[in-house]
């Protein structure tokens, strides 16, 4: 493979810089720079200089030998002061260089997964963990880094072979005495794993709310103050409020953290029957956009009947708006402008989330889920070709080793090749 080189750490100044290197020649052109290298895995203060000789850095040199690295491969890592023309010119120096180029989106870690550092599963992990905004993202995606789905897999894959190997063993040995009858242990398992495949297939869809967030849209009548609510969780002036209904023509969102879960709100135009085109555009997209919503946030003044227009779904809150403008307001009242009420809504959202993120289990994308239900398919298959007749059972051999193909895909025993360029495209140059 080519040597790679990349800035490992964010763009611009800071008081550090990461310069990292993988691949046959990293060592040679880290020796190149700093004249010596210290003892594999340690750091060693160094004098950097060009290739005239000129000084470029005082730099801490780092260098982990093939197989002991992040890559798999030899590695080289410069700790620089962060200025843009030292970080400019280690790179110039390491780009000059016939053996070495610099490194494409992800590569680094595309080479850990190639060289058996890391399975497919855990450096989508690994990409989810650098893109983690909430704690519920870094639980989650730890989970993953950690290996969490690919042990699933090697258990389900073991059931699978052990019930492959019985059926086959039944075909090889059809005219002989076998010690016993391998279709009632291999119903069993087949319906434990069927079990198992399914729970994690159905937990994708909250695995993939974590990561990419949930919304909630905020609806209800004209004037009950949706956007002053809107701002008061925003701690700033998201929207446009006004004593004017109809202020809110098109949809606001703002992304926030509730309960350690990520949150778009949705601030909507008000729902009412309206002869005004243009609100009426606007009363159209708000109840399309709270129907594709999460979760709806009620706000009822306790006479408009318009709020009805999206239809109240389990999980979804109803509140009275305007509660400090009504003395008798029961515990479900709610005001933007005081803030009355709004820690109740944020501790019910954030038992929602709670509860519909019970289900997460080790599969977390949508390409888990396809995989999941290709090798579910293969197992029904098995279990109806077992049911049929004896003589049918290659037909249930061959269905098992397609669920084992499907399951392989999750963590990149095969058929990745297609999928890397997908899965690394999202990550920066030096990761």
């Amino acid at each position: 493979m080519d040597t790679i080189f990349a800035v490992s750490t964010a763009s611009g100044k800071s008081g550090i810089a990461v310069v990292r290197v993988s691949g046959p020649s990293s060592h040679a052109l880290a020796r190149e720079l700093a004249g010596s290298l210290p003892p594999a895995r340690k750091l060693g203060l160094r004098r950097l200089v060009d290739r005239n000789g000129e000084f470029i850095d005082k730099a801490l040199v780092a260098c982990f030998p093939e197989g002991s690295s992040f890559t798999g491969e030899a590695m080289a890592e410069f700790h620089l002061h962060g200025s843009r023309e030292i970080v400019k010119t280690v790179l110039e120096e390491l780009g000059g260089s016939q053996f070495s180029r610099m490194a494409l989106p992800g590569e680094f870690t595309r080479r850990a997964v190639q060289n058996g550092r890391l399975d497919l599963a855990q450096a989508e992990g690994l990409g989810d963990l650098i893109q983690a905004e909430t704690k519920a993202q870094l639980r989650q995606a730890a989970r993953a880094l950690e290996g969490a789905l690919g042990a699933r897999v090697e258990n389900w894959r073991s059931g699978l072979i052990r019930c492959a190997a019985l059926l086959e063993a039944s075909i090889d040995f059809a005219d002989e005495e076998i010690p016993a009858d391998v279709f009632p242990e291999v119903s069993a398992r087949l319906d434990d794993l069927i079990g198992e495949l399914k729970y994690e297939s159905e937990g994708v869809s909250a695995a993939e709310r974590i990561r990419e967030g949930f919304e909630v849209a905020i609806v209800g009548p004209p004037n009950t103050g949706k956007s002053t609510l809107l701002n008061f969780l925003a701690g700033r002036e998201a929207a446009i409020t006004s004593e004017f209904a109809g202020t809110t023509r098109d949809i606001i969102e703002v992304r926030m953290e509730v309960g350690g879960f990520p949150v778009t709100l949705l601030d909507t135009a008000g729902m009412r029957e309206t002869s005004d085109p243009v609100e009426g555009m606007g009363v159209e997209r708000a109840r399309n956009r709270a129907l594709a919503a999460d979760l709806r946030v009620f706000l009822n003044d306790g006479e408009s009947a318009e709020a009805k227009m999206v239809e109240f779904r389990e999980g979804d809150i109803e509140l009275r708006c305007k509660s400090d403008l009504r003395p008798n307001c029961s515990e479900d009242g709610i005001s933007g402008r005081t803030g009355a009420g709004v820690e109740n809504l944020v501790r019910r959202l954030a038992d929602e989330f709670e509860s519909r993120s019970a289900g997460v289990a080790s599969a977390t994308r949508i390409r888990h889920r396809i995989a999941i239900e290709k090798a579910l398919e293969s197992l029904y298959r098995t279990r109806n070709e077992i049911a049929n007749a004896d003589e049918r059972v290659e037909f249930a051999a061959d269905e098992l080793r397609s669920a084992v193909r499907s399951l392989d895909s999750l963590t990149g025993r095969i058929d990745t090749e297609h999928l890397l360029d997908e899965i690394f495209s999202s990550f920066c140059l030096g990761k």
